[in-house]
C-alpha cells in the first residue's frame, strides 16, 4: 500500500485536529477514514483543505491518539459509553477492544466486573459471543449483552423453558426449547434463530419424518464451520436423536436416529469436532444413571465411529460423569466427576477406557456454597477449564497440572461458564449475577 505523508486537517465539532494519512491508515479500509481516501490513501479533492465532522471532539482526540500510539487512555471526565458510541461511528470498535484487553490467556485472567441479572430464578446457560458479548438464558427468556454490556431487547421464546442457546454468528442466536402448538395451530418453541441486536425471530427449524412435520424438544446445540447447526431432539414417536439443519437455507439435511439402549435425544452436550468432521454426543448423570458418549460421522449415514458407556460398571458417585468435552484437535475426550477428578479417553482406541486423574485434593478449603453445582468443562487454546462450586480451575500441559484458579466470593456456586471472544463468563446460581474475567493488557514501558 503506497501511503502518502500528506497532513490532514479535521474540524470536529468546532475543534481543529491535524494528523497524517499514515496515522489514519491504521484505522483500516472499512473505517470512516478509509472512506474519505482512495485506494492508495490519498485524500479526495473535496477533503484536501479541511474535513468537517459534526461529532464529539473530546472522543475524537482519544480515538486519534489510539491510532497514533496503539494505546487507549480515557480521561476520567469522559464517559466510556459515549466513547464507545463514537468509536462505533468511526468504525474503530475493534481497535478499542484490542487496546482495552490483552490476548486471551487462561493463566493470566483477572476479574473485570460482575453484572447483575435481569430475571428471577436460576440461570439455565451463559454463552460468550465471538465479539466479547454474551447471552444469558433464564427460564423462557434470553438476555443479550454486547461487548460493552449494554443490554439488547430480550428474547422471550414462546413461554417455553429454554434448554440451550448458542451463537450462530456474532449477530445471531440459536435458542432451543420444547416445541408445542399454540391456540391457532401454529408451531411455538422448538429450535429457532433470533437477531441478537433486536430479539426478532429470524427462522424456526422444523423436524420432518416421512414427509410429516413432528413436534419435538430441542436440547444441546453445536455448530460446524460449514454453517450447519446440530441439536439433540426428543420427539413423541421415532424421531429421537440428533437433528442437522443448514443455517443458510434453514432446511433439515440429516437426522441421526437413536440406537436402541442409547439416549441421543436427551444429550446434555453435543460438540462439533472440526479436525475429524464428526460430532461428539454425551448424555450424562443425573439425566441418566448410565453415561453415554459417542462420536458420529455424518459422511457415512448413521455411522457411530466411537462410543463409550459406563453401563454395567459399579455404581459409585466418584466415577459418575457430570460433563464431557472433546479436545480441540479431536483426538481425546475429557470427562469430570462430582469431585473434579478428570478422566481422559483416547479416541484412537476402540476400547473406550477412562484414565482418571484425581484432583480431589485441589478442592478449595472453607465453607462450601449452600447449593453446590455440578462441574462443567471447557477446552480452549490447549488448556482445560473446569468449574467446581464457586471457582474455575485451569489445567495445562501434558499432565494437566493445575496452573491457576479463578474465584469470587459473591454469587455462590457457578452453574455454567463460557469463553467468548477474549473473555470468560461465569454464571452463578445463588445470586442472579455473572462474572467477567479478562486478560489485562501489557504494561506500557
Amino acid at each position: 500500500m503506497g501511503i502518502q505523508k500528506d497532513r490532514v486537517k479535521f474540524n470536529v465539532g468546532g475543534k481543529i485536529f491535524e494528523t497524517t494519512a499514515t496515522t489514519l491508515a491504521h484505522a483500516g479500509r472499512n473505517s470512516y477514514f478509509g472512506a474519505i481516501f482512495d485506494g492508495d490513501w490519498n485524500l479526495s479533492d473535496s477533503c484536501k483543505e479541511e474535513h468537517f465532522i459534526d461529532r464529539n471532539p473530546d472522543c475524537f482526540a482519544v480515538l486519534l491518539d489510539l491510532l497514533r500510539t496503539g494505546y487507549l487512555h480515557v480521561p476520567p471526565t469522559l464517559s466510556e459509553k459515549l466513547l464507545f458510541r463514537e468509536a462505533a461511528f468511526y468504525g474503530l470498535l475493534d481497535h478499542v477492544r484490542t487496546a482495552t484487553r490483552g490476548q486471551f490467556d487462561g493463566d493470566r485472567l483477572r476479574f473485570s466486573r460482575s453484572v447483575a441479572g435481569q430475571a428471577p430464578g436460576d440461570g439455565t446457560a451463559i454463552r460468550g459471543a465471538p465479539d466479547g458479548g454474551c447471552a444469558v438464558a433464564h427460564g423462557s427468556v434470553v438476555h443479550v449483552y454486547d461487548w460493552n454490556f449494554e443490554e439488547h431487547p430480550t428474547i422471550n421464546f414462546d413461554y417455553q423453558r429454554i434448554n440451550d442457546v448458542g451463537w450462530a454468528d456474532p449477530g445471531t442466536l440459536a435458542v432451543a426449547a420444547c416445541e408445542r402448538l399454540n391456540r391457532s395451530g401454529a408451531s411455538a418453541g422448538g429450535l429457532a434463530l433470533f437477531s441478537a441486536g433486536s430479539g426478532i425471530l429470524r427462522h424456526r427449524f422444523q423436524v420432518a419424518h416421512e414427509d410429516q412435520f413432528k413436534t419435538y424438544t430441542a436440547g444441546a446445540l453445536s455448530f460446524s464451520s460449514d454453517y450447519k447447526i446440530f441439536s439433540s431432539c426428543k420427539g413423541r414417536s421415532n424421531e429421537y436423536g440428533i437433528g442437522v439443519w443448514d443455517l443458510i437455507t434453514g432446511k433439515q439435511i440429516d437426522f441421526y436416529y437413536e440406537p436402541i439402549g442409547w439416549s441421543l435425544g436427551e444429550a446434555d452436550r453435543v460438540q462439533w469436532l472440526n479436525a475429524t468432521n464428526c460430532l461428539m454426543v454425551a448424555t450424562l448423570f443425573p439425566r441418566k444413571d448410565d453415561c453415554y458418549i459417542s462420536v458420529l460421522d455424518f459422511r457415512d449415514k448413521n455411522n457411530m465411529v466411537w462410543f463409550w458407556s459406563d453401563t454395567g460398571a459399579p455404581a459409585s458417585d466418584d466415577r459418575r460423569v457430570r460433563d464431557a468435552v472433546a479436545a480441540e484437535e479431536g483426538m481425546s475426550i475429557c470427562v469430570v466427576n462430582e469431585y473434579e477428578d478428570l478422566g481422559f479417553m483416547d479416541l484412537r482406541s476402540s476400547a473406550g477406557t477412562v484414565r482418571w486423574c484425581s484432583r480431589s485434593r485441589l478442592v478449595m478449603k472453607g465453607k462450601l456454597p449452600e447449593e453446590p453445582c455440578y462441574p462443567k468443562l471447557t477446552w480452549h487454546e490447549g488448556k482445560l477449564f473446569s468449574s467446581m462450586n464457586d471457582s474455575i480451575s485451569v489445567f495445562s500441559g501434558p499432565d494437566w497440572v493445575l496452573t491457576s484458579r479463578l474465584r469470587r466470593s459473591y454469587g455462590g456456586s457457578i452453574c455454567d461458564f463460557s469463553i467468548g471472544g477474549d473473555r470468560l463468563f461465569a454464571l452463578h446460581s445463588e445470586e442472579n449475577v455473572f462474572d467477567v474475567w479478562e486478560t489485562p493488557t501489557a504494561a506500557i514501558i
